[in-house]
């Protein structure tokens, strides 16, 4: 099954996502447990989460890549910044077991100048603390572009985390194609080598999902564009989602869109699967 969809927003709730995720003929959807740029997460209603889930058994969707907030730094050197890492994280987890066997996606952070090492250990230290041996989620490190002090633009990187981890059965990795194009891995030209690559260097058994994002430029900047307009050729973007490593992972979009934009990708990605 092509899974392809697109970050929904969360303030209806969640059976307005469902519906909104339908309408734009998506059959997965991403979306962010709380105020992308940090605060408090409003409660879950029993009746919403019920009317959901029926919703969502009509309309075949069965993936959810759930995504913690931009502020969430996991290896923060301020103390009150680790503070809400710590405090979100263990929250949202415990939200998520109310859409059990779903994916929760977040960037592993930025270490701000205390070097690679401490935040890989850091990032590690506080997913042994959070994640619990009987949780349905699987948590998913995020590629990143590897701009400033971020961890995570080398596949390397994510492994350390990973060797680091205790319940590493709940442990993943989301790969962002505007991420690792940025980071300088050549997924428009070699694409095998790139996917070979991960395998040898964290295993593809651990890949879950995909966001499908262009980029405006060609190293490091992290700066998403549409499908058709950045400097991947978009013939590659549709080779991504056609590739067999990755063909069943739920595709998610986070280029610059509306509404009206995310159903021209999300239809423009269904007709190149033919």
């Amino acid at each position: 099954m092509f899974r392809i969809g697109c970050h929904i927003s969360s303030a209806g709730g969640y059976l307005a996502m469902a519906k909104r995720a339908e309408a734009l003929g998506a059959n997965t959807f991403a979306f962010f447990t709380r105020n992308p740029r940090g605060g408090s997460a409003k409660p879950i209603e029993e009746t919403d989460i019920a009317a959901f889930h029926a919703e969502c058994a009509r309309a075949g969707i069965d993936r959810l890549v759930a995504h913690a907030p931009y502020t969430l730094n996991p290896c923060a050197a301020k103390a009150n910044v680790a503070e809400f890492a710590r405090m979100a994280f263990s929250d949202d987890l415990q939200r998520m077991e109310h859409t059990p066997g779903q994916f929760y996606n977040f960037h592993p952070g930025s270490h701000v100048g205390q070097g690679i090492d401490a935040g890989i250990e850091k990032i590690a230290a506080l997913l042994n603390e959070v994640l619990f041996p009987d949780m349905t989620t699987t948590v998913l490190l995020e590629t990143m572009a590897g701009k400033g002090s971020e961890v995570g633009g080398r596949f390397e990187e994510l492994r350390a985390i990973i060797d680091r981890v205790e319940l590493t059965e709940h442990i993943g990795v989301c790969l962002d194609t505007c991420h690792i194009w940025d980071a300088g891995y050549d997924i428009a030209g070699d694409l095998d080598g790139v996917l070979s690559e991960f395998d040898r260097v964290i295993g593809l058994e651990r890949l879950h999902a995909v966001h499908l994002n262009n980029s405006l430029n060609p190293c490091h900047k992290d700066r998403h564009a549409k499908l058709l307009d950045g400097c991947i050729p978009p013939e590659a973007l549709v080779r991504v989602t056609r590739h067999p490593a990755l063909a069943e992972l739920p595709f998610i979009l986070e280029t610059p869109n509306d509404d009206a934009g995310y159903a021209q990708e999300i239809a423009w990605l269904r007709a190149a699967q033919n």
